[in-house]
């Protein structure tokens, strides 16, 4: 079962750098991320959204890309491998396994100037090193669909900066 989490901070940098951080615990098979967002709200007001492809649109691309290599055998390789990826792709993509981009909005009209949030969606993960992975950043849950008690221990580990 796939969790939603968004986490807002009270900069515009400290979401960029908890998706890095996520990134390398994914890298290293302690997390499995399906999809994720940053939204930064610059000092004069404009959003930024930093999107990251999401893991439908990947497994579209790949299945489609599979099917055009077989079909590529019978007819042309790089013509049907190239069409099988992007078909693929769009069908992914029409699954909507991401992030919303209207609860993205809802959650931006609720920032203020000169701040950030991080929405990911995680499969399946590693909670000690998921979570040990956010103790050097500060910042506020807005929304989760952890169980009570995991989300009250992230809601502890992001209440204040440690090192580690």
């Amino acid at each position: 079962m796939s969790n939603i989490i968004v986490i807002t901070f009270d900069n515009e940098d400290e979401a960029k750098q908890v998706r890095e951080s996520l990134k390398k615990v994914d890298r290293g098979g302690y997390l499995s991320l399906d999809d994720s967002a940053v939204v930064v709200r610059d000092q004069a007001g404009k959003y930024h959204v930093h999107n990251e492809l999401d893991r439908g649109v990947k497994v579209g691309a790949l299945g489609g890309g599979l099917l055009g290599l077989l079909l590529g055998v019978v007819f042309a390789p790089i013509g049907a491998l190239l069409l099988g990826a992007a078909a693929g792709g769009l069908i992914g993509s029409s699954f909507d396994l991401g992030i919303s981009k209207r609860f993205i909005k809802d959650v931006e009209a609720s920032m203020d100037p000169g701040t950030s949030a991080i929405f990911f969606i995680v499969r399946d993960a590693d909670p000690t090193m998921a979570l040990s992975s956010l103790k050097p950043y500060k910042g506020e849950v807005y929304h989760t669909s952890l169980d009570p008690d995991d989300e009250e221990h992230l809601r502890k580990i992001l209440s204040k900066r440690t090192d580690s």
